[in-house]
């Protein structure tokens, strides 16, 4: 029997929750009986409904006694707003739990595992650990080191620029790239821009070319600048400014008359609203994850604070030019190419005539 096939199928079924999930895992559960068919299968919805293990059982029924569990992720050994899948999955009888791996959360963390051993039930884990690893990234930091995990995303010609020297930069990359950063706003909690980014685009920050969820929107406006017109003031999704201590009060006030819109004061640092107390701030507001679609300036930002996890990179076989056309990455940078970022577990796809590239952030020493 080809037990990894059964995982892998595991694996599609969590990604159909793609974005809706949050704060939970995406996780999937494929149930087999000792000739090797499927007789349940399911996957987690959405926080607050049932969890993966639980939908495969309702679709097994009795067929479930006897039959092996291949889960994405440890079965959940606490009572949340669902019981724990652990104590379902015994009292269903199943003979054996595959798990992909461990869950990270302090309340199971193994616990689930060893209850299901106690139960008499045969244990195994690290079957397909890396792509589940790769599936649940965002839940995992959240989970470990307490605040959002990061992406930072950009579109570039070959020759490094993300717009021409007057500031154009519509369109870099095309049709099926844009898609492609339509959904990866999908699977985040929110994104995030820089004031310069929304007088110059005016963007919506949906995710109308995808069906979906859309993230919460984030803007840095130091001065509040932002115009009463925007886009991405919209009713699509909630709008969160950050903005100085000293910014216009009567224009806080007009913004926040709409319910979808909070204003966040914060200290300016050499006039710059700080990326770490705006971490926070999104942490504390229970973001689990940030796509980070700043120019250079917000990419610098970020950059030079050390707050990035994984990068998306697309590059379109463009040529602009320009002496004072922007690079994706401001700020400071490194004095040093050793010392820069080195993208680890990297991936690459094509999208129509453009390359995404994507990887995991190995932090430098600049």
């Amino acid at each position: 029997m080809n037990e990894e096939k059964y995982m892998l199928h595991a694996l599609r079924l969590a990604e159909r929750a793609e974005g809706d999930t949050s704060p939970n895992p995406m996780v999937g559960c494929v149930l087999v009986d000792g000739e090797g068919i499927i007789v349940g299968e399911g996957y987690h919805h959405k926080a607050g409904e049932a969890h993966a293990e639980v939908n495969a059982l309702l679709a097994a029924g009795s067929l479930a006694r006897g039959a092996t569990a291949y889960v994405t992720l440890e079965p959940c050994s606490h009572y949340g707003r669902t019981g724990p899948c652990c104590k379902a999955l015994a009292e269903a009888g199943v003979r054996k739990v595959v798990a992909a791996c461990l869950d990270p959360n302090p309340l199971v963390a193994g616990k689930g595992l060893d209850y299901l051993r106690q139960a008499g039930i045969e244990v195994s884990c690290g079957m397909c650990e890396k792509q589940a690893q790769r599936l649940n990234e965002r839940f995992f930091c959240w989970i470990t080191k307490k605040r959002p995990f990061i992406t930072l995303k950009y579109a570039m010609t070959l020759d490094g620029k993300i717009a021409t020297a007057e500031g154009d930069s519509k369109w870099i990359t095309g049709e099926e790239a844009r898609r492609f950063a339509h959904r990866l706003r999908r699977q985040h909690d929110a994104v995030l821009v820089g004031i310069g980014t929304v007088l110059s685009d005016d963007p919506e920050l949906t995710t109308r070319m995808v069906s979906g969820r859309n993230p919460v929107r984030v803007v840095l406006d130091g001065g509040l600048r932002i115009p009463l017109q925007a886009k991405v003031l919209n009713e699509e999704a909630e709008t969160i400014i950050f903005t100085g201590i000293d910014a216009d009060q009567a224009k806080q006030a007009e913004l926040e008359l709409r319910k979808h819109v909070k204003v966040i004061r914060l200290p300016l640092q050499g006039g710059q609203l700080p990326v770490e107390l705006v971490v926070k701030q999104l942490g504390e507001l229970g973001i689990t994850s940030l796509l980070v679609e700043g120019g250079s300036a917000v990419h610098g930002a970020f950059y030079d604070s050390g707050f990035a996890d994984r990068v998306y990179a697309f590059i379109a076989p463009k040529l602009i030019g320009g002496h004072d056309a922007l690079s994706p990455i401001g700020g400071n940078g490194c004095k040093l190419v050793a010392a820069g970022w080195q993208l680890e577990d990297i991936e690459r796809q094509l999208l129509g005539q453009d390359i995404m590239i994507t990887g995991i952030v190995k932090k430098g020493g600049c």
